[in-house]
């Protein structure tokens, strides 16, 4: 497969930014307190997650990334803007003393073991000042990814919307919940298998399911609909006959982050020129990457393309 140049993707990034804390360690024994693990802690790993992680995976295809959230002012705030820094991603996030930094701390022994979740939704007023920054964003930007991780990042994602469409700037939106009315406009969204059926129901066959998105399409003015299927892959409608693609066979370790994975590569792909079906290819191959790495993790320019 030739690599587009993604040199020319201007990819801007918003929604909810997390970190997340990898805590590794051996368990040789049962607590003598409680029926649980004890584990002896060896080390800790820090990466970028929800937002930040889409557009970590974007600056690692080599698109020109802009990111703008919101964190707390507090440590670890402050390492999610060394980490952003670090992978040459472009960062404007407002630091609210009132909310701590979403923080998913995982602990690992050979398996997970445990998550624990810090987190607390954004005040309106930081919001605010980050939809005047999108503004100034926009006309750097020839493709817009809405990261919606259902934090209240995201509450003014219609206003955005509006205005990226007006600006003739490409929507990706990654939803979150059963209300996708706030995402009427966007080109494409990229749910999984329990998003969408939160959202249309369960359906009974492929049929009803082609029936079912192109009824929530027209409703919402959406172009395509991109439904990952895990194992089964990817299928894809945008107002033609659906198209699926079958998961790249490789060993699943952790799907966690996938989705940020598959909307960066699809989002990277689409501002570098390549059609929405052959983006939808190689977004699926960069899924089936992901998915052999630990945790939220990046696919460079260099994987996608080996070979």
């Amino acid at each position: 497969m030739k690599a587009p140049d993604t040199t020319k993707a201007r990819v801007l990034v918003v929604g909810d930014v997390m970190l997340d804390r990898y805590w590794f360690g051996d368990v040789s024994r049962i607590s003598p307190e409680a029926p649980v693990p004890v584990l002896r802690f060896h080390n800790q790993e820090e990466r970028l997650g929800g937002a930040a992680n889409v557009a970590n995976n974007c600056a690692g295809l080599g698109a020109r990334t802009q990111l703008l959230s919101v964190t707390g002012a507090d440590e670890a705030g402050d390492r999610i803007a060394q980490l952003v820094k670090a992978a040459g991603i472009k960062a404007s996030l407002h630091r609210d003393a009132r909310i701590p930094t979403t923080v998913k701390l995982r602990v690992l022994s050979r398996q997970q073991l445990l998550r624990i979740d810090f987190e607390t939704a954004p005040t309106s007023e930081v919001l605010a000042s980050k939809l005047m920054d999108f503004r100034s964003a926009l006309p750097a930007s020839n493709v817009v990814i809405l990261s919606d991780y259902g934090k209240g990042g995201l509450a003014h994602i219609s206003k955005m919307i509006g205005l990226a469409r007006a600006a003739g700037t490409r929507v990706l939106v990654d939803p979150k919940g059963d209300d996708w009315s706030r995402y009427r406009g966007a080109q494409v969204v990229t749910p999984n298998r329990k998003e969408l059926a939160d959202v249309v129901g369960e359906w009974r066959s492929e049929a009803d399911l082609e029936r079912r998105v192109k009824s929530l399409c027209s409703q919402l003015g959406l172009e395509a609909l991109l439904l990952t299927r895990g194992h089964e892959g990817m299928s894809l409608y945008a107002g033609g006959k659906p198209v699926h693609v079958r998961a790249e066979a490789r060993e699943v370790f952790d799907v966690s982050g996938a989705g940020d994975t598959v909307i960066a590569t699809l989002g990277t792909m689409l501002g570098a020129g390549v059609r929405l079906e052959q983006a939808m290819r190689i977004a699926n191959r960069a899924g089936g990457i992901k998915v052999a790495k630990l945790g939220t993790a990046v696919v460079t320019r260099k994987e996608l393309f080996a070979g």
